[in-house]
Order: C-alpha cells, then sequence, then structure tokens
C-alpha cells in the first residue's frame, strides 16, 4: 500500500492497527489510553536501594530470555552503561532473543554488533543506528526489521504501550542511595536526562546506575526516587569528553558559514522574527553556526529569543549569557560547555523529557510552541521529503531524532545542507530513505541558491519582498546533476531490514537489504 510520500508498504506490516503514513497530522485529536508498568510496592522502612553489583541487579529484576532492555545516549561516542549491562546479559547470565530499545546507537555500542550476529539480540528498536550496528543490520544480520522512530515518536510509543520495557538501565551521574538521579552533580557529568524519564515512569524495573552517589536527597533530581527500583555504583558510567561529537560542532568552512548566515537573513525576513520567537537548531555544524548569525540581526531589532528548545550546545549558552536568550528548555545537551552552564544556572534552563520536548500523542508538545528550527540533511529530494537516516549507499548511518517532530512542529522549517557532498548530489530526484515528509519542509538553503516550498507561498512573498533571491527545487537538483552526474538507482532485495515510523506512529518508509555490489 502507498502512503502520502508515494512509499511503497508492505501489507505484512499493517497488522495491529498499524497505519501508512497519510499527512502531517493526521492524528490530531484522536485519543488512546496510556499504558503503565508492572509496579513492586515498598511500603517497608529502606535505608537504601544500592545494589552490590549489575549482575545482583538484573536477577532481582527478573531478567529473562526474550525480554526488552532500555538505555539511553545522552554520553553518545563516550557511554559505557550499555555494554556493560549487555555484556552481564549476554555472556554471564546467557540470556537471548532480547531487545535492546535504546534513545540512539553509535560506535560505543558497536559490542551490540556481535551480539546480533550471534542471535543473541533479535530486536533493535532506536532513534539511531550508526556504526557497525547499523552495518550488520543493513546486511540482514537482525531477526527481526528494526524499529526506527524519532525523539517524539519513542515516548509515544512507551506511553501507548506499543514499546513495553521490561528493564531499563539508566545511567546517572550523580544519585543518592534511593535513586533520585540526575547527569550533573557527579564526576562524569551528561547534562539533562529528558531521554530517559518516559522509560523511568513505564518500564517495569528502573536501574539507576551511577559513578558518583551523593548524599540523600539528590536534588534536582531528574529521575524521582519513586520510579526507581535499584541503584548500582560503578567504576565510570561514560566519557563526557566524547558526548561533543563532531557532527555536533559549530563549522568554520566559509561555504557552510555563508548558508548560515542565508539562513539568519531568512528568519530575519519572515513576520515570526520578533520579541520572544522561539527557536531551535540540529546537530549539523551550519545549522548550529546560525546562532552566530542572528545576534547581529535581534540587536538591530533590538529583540530577544523566547526560548531555545531541544539540544543544547555552547554557542546558544553564549548567546542567553549576552542577554539574548530568555529560557534553554534542555531535552539533551550537545557538549561540556552547554552541561556545565546547566548545572551553574539551573534557573535559566529548564530540563524536559522528551514526551513533553515531542511526544506528538499528548495533549501539547513543546515542538509545537516553535517559531523556527534550522536542520541539516544526508539528502532532500524534489518533493522536499528528507533523508537523515541511511548513505547513498543504502546502510543505516543516522538518525531522526527531533528532525521530524521540529519539521512538523514549527512555523518555518529551514533545511542548510550543501548541494553536493563529494560525488553525491544532496539534491536529488528521489532520497533513499524519506524521514521527514516534505509537507513538514518549507525552504532550503544550498551553497548554490535558496529554494522555498511552493505549498508556502506566504514564505515566497516574504523573501521578495526582503530582496533576498530564490530559485526552484527542481533547479537545485538539476545543477546538483550537472556537476557530479545522476546517481545509479540503488538495487534492493525483498527482505525488509528496518522500518521508519512517523512520528505519530504511522509506517513512513521502510529500508530493504542492498544487493551486494557484484564487480
Amino acid at each position: 500500500m502507498k502512503n502520502a510520500v508515494g512509499r511503497e508498504i508492505p501489507e505484512e506490516l499493517l497488522v495491529g492497527g498499524k497505519e501508512v503514513y497519510q499527512g502531517k497530522y493526521y492524528m490530531d485529536g484522536k485519543t488512546f489510553h496510556k499504558a503503565g508498568p508492572t509496579v513492586r510496592r515498598a511500603e517497608k522502612p529502606q535505608a537504601s536501594k544500592v545494589l552490590a553489583s549489575i549482575r545482583e541487579a538484573c536477577e532481582k529484576c527478573g531478567a529473562h530470555d526474550g525480554m526488552t532492555v532500555s538505555f539511553h545516549h545522552a554520553f553518545r561516542n563516550g557511554d559505557y552503561v550499555t555494554s556493560m549491562v549487555m555484556k552481564v546479559l549476554v555472556e554471564e547470565m546467557g540470556l537471548k532473543d532480547l531487545t535492546v530499545a535504546t534513545t540512539s546507537l553509535g560506535s560505543a555500542q558497536d559490542l551490540l554488533a556481535d551480539y546480533i550476529e550471534e542471535g543473541k539480540i533479535i530486536g533493535i528498536q532506536s532513534s539511531g543506528v550508526r556504526g557497525r550496528i547499523g552495518e550488520v543490520i543493513s546486511a540482514g544480520k537482525l531477526k527481526t526489521p528494526a524499529i526506527v522512530r524519532s525523539h517524539g515518536g519513542r515516548p509515544r510509543a512507551i506511553e501507548t504501550g506499543e514499546l513495553h520495557i521490561d528493564i531499563t538501565f539508566i545511567a546517572a551521574s550523580a544519585a543518592d542511595d534511593y535513586g533520585n538521579a540526575n547527569g550533573t552533580g557527579g564526576r562524569n557529568n551528561c547534562g539533562t536526562l529528558g531521554y530517559a524519564v518516559a522509560d523511568s515512569r513505564y518500564a517495569d524495573h528502573v536501574v539507576v546506575v551511577t559513578d558518583t552517589l551523593v548524599p540523600f536527597p539528590n536534588s534536582p533530581a531528574s529521575i524521582p526516587s519513586i520510579d526507581v527500583d535499584y541503584v548500582v555504583v560503578v567504576d565510570e558510567i561514560g566519557d563526557p569528553k566524547k558526548i561533543g561529537t563532531k557532527e555536533a560542532r559549530v563549522t568554520e568552512d566559509p561555504r557552510n558559514l555563508m548558508m548560515a548566515e542565508n539562513c539568519a537573513k531568512i528568519m530575519a525576513a519572515t513576520p515570526y522574527f520578533k520579541d520572544g520567537f522561539s527557536f531551535q537548531t540540529g546537530v549539523g555544524g551550519p545549522s548550529l553556526a546560525v546562532n552566530r548569525y542572528l545576534e547581529d540581526y535581534m540587536r538591530a531589532r533590538n529583540i530577544e529569543m523566547g526560548f531555545a528548545l531541544g539540544g543544547m550546545g555552547g554557542n546558544i549558552c553564549d548567546l542567553m549569557d549576552k542577554g539574548l536568550v530568555r529560557k534553554l528548555l534542555d531535552t539533551q545537551d550537545f557538549d561540556t560547555k552547554a552541561i556545565a552552564h546547566l548545572a551553574a544556572h539551573p534557573d535559566k534552563h529548564l530540563e524536559i523529557s522528551t514526551s513533553e520536548y515531542a511526544n506528538p500523542a499528548n495533549k501539547g508538545a513543546y515542538v509545537n510552541k516553535l517559531d523556527f528550527v534550522v536542520l541539516a540533511a544526508l539528502e532532500i529530494d524534489t518533493d522536499f521529503n528528507v533523508n537523515v537516516l541511511t548513505g547513498s549507499d543504502g546502510v543505516l548511518r543516522g538518525a531522526p531524532g527531533g528532525h521530524p517532530d521540529t519539521a512538523a512542529g514549527s512555523k518555518c522549517c529551514i533545511i542548510v545542507t550543501p548541494l553536493v557532498r563529494g560525488r553525491m548530489a544532496t539534491v536529488c530526484k528521489k532520497v533513499v530513505t524519506v524521514t521527514t515528509p516534505g509537507d513538514c519542509v518549507d525552504v532550503l538553503v544550498t551553497d548554490y541558491g535558496i529554494a522555498v516550498n511552493p505549498a508556502r507561498a506566504d514564505l515566497i512573498e516574504c523573501l521578495d519582498a526582503a530582496g533576498i533571491a530564490h530559485t526552484t527545487i527542481e533547479a537545485l537538483q538539476e545543477k546538483a546533476y550537472s556537476l557530479v552526474g545522476e546517481p545509479d538507482e540503488l538495487e534492493w532485495e525483498d527482505q525488509v531490514i528496518a522500518v521508519l515510523e512517523a512520528r505519530d506512529g504511522t509506517i513512513l518508509d521502510v529500508v530493504r537489504k542492498i544487493k551486494p555490489l557484484v564487480l
């Protein structure tokens, strides 16, 4: 069955009420009943929830074959806890047929690729799939198709009961002996624990793993003790220096800076750019660099940003310190500077869960109050569909993250990307995988020109009035192909290796196993 972005979705996936994607606001107004965890009462006096080891915690939580375990990725490439726990479950306890439902996966969790190949892990549910894990899944070695959800889609799936977690293990920078936990105040800080909140509230068992035990009560607690079964103290939970990945660094490339400046010009040309406006940038270097150009426009008009949302970096914290941002709403922190800023200025930050941030199945996620979002792309096609999940070779190597959530929720979604990367056209006729539908994208900024979605005639008028030149996305695609040639069509096998859900839970696209290259 074809969905609203023209992707053919296999009928066998449309079971249990699953539907194909039918537009960005298709589910608006529909009701559902929230799921709930199994909760073990603790009525007796209790001095401490601290256990001696992860193994003991797993045993007390009833770890078993076929269960679903979850983690968060606030430490990114510096995460130790996921591999630490999975070693216990697989190698020490000999468990099998496990599903791992983490907020994202990358090189820090490469060990899990071995367990997939061995058949110990049979399911992956995540917002991102990178590194060796992406390669083995793309090779068809995972027993069931991976399920890829956005940052807002994941808590939606948890709260509706679609994703039920048996045990969640939460890496916490500091915790007391009763389980009050946060991402600051320890030896290894990761910032907000917004990724883990839904897991802590809906998993049957919750284990906090920390390397810094502090006196009770640890306050403010991102994860409160009432949701925590056990606490385990380990030597190290992660390396904060590896949180700031190369993707999350501000660019210094002149071409990228020019694109960032054009993004700021476009924002300033819209009616949304006024005192109290709201803003978010994605992880890509050009999108992060927009912050430096916004300052001049804000000072020229004597306005302030009401709030910045999502992942916080040091550059947006600098804008706040200059008196240009009133509030920072953190669902994650991209670098050590932002983490330190959160710890030093708790009154200026608001830690929010991913459900508060972007879940479309609640009474109003914060993304719905966004004026602007500036996002990167691996590919964008002439229908404005964006791919941030699969490479040009069809291999899983990215993450929707909050991309589709913020694009759908904001008044103005700007995609910034170079026209070509190496010998690959970024602007193309058809993206490999649709991760953000074109009906959510408003403007494309490249190093060869700007294109506005024809559905946004109002924005076209704004750019014309401001004297900002723009062209069609078809013209940009033709220019890209003239530079690097038209890419050959990828050849796929029948096997579906990943299912990409739209943020509302409908099926947006599937990824099939790529046919091996025969030379």
